[in-house]
């Protein structure tokens, strides 16, 4: 499961992109979108390391 953890700002990106163009919006209207998308991932990795490094898997 933890391979696949980069897929998830992948996908929660495509589905904002298409929210976005679903509803006549651009890129640029959504951009702080993207960026809580990113933040939210990088917390939900930096979780995951330091559970990782805890348990010394």
């Amino acid at each position: 499961m933890i391979k696949l953890l980069f897929m998830l700002p992948l996908a929660l990106c495509l589905l904002w992109t298409g929210y976005l163009k679903a509803n006549g919006y651009s890129l640029s209207q959504g951009k702080q979108g993207y960026t809580y998308i990113l933040i939210f991932s990088a917390v939900i990795a930096a979780f995951y390391t330091i559970m990782l490094w805890l348990t010394r898997l």
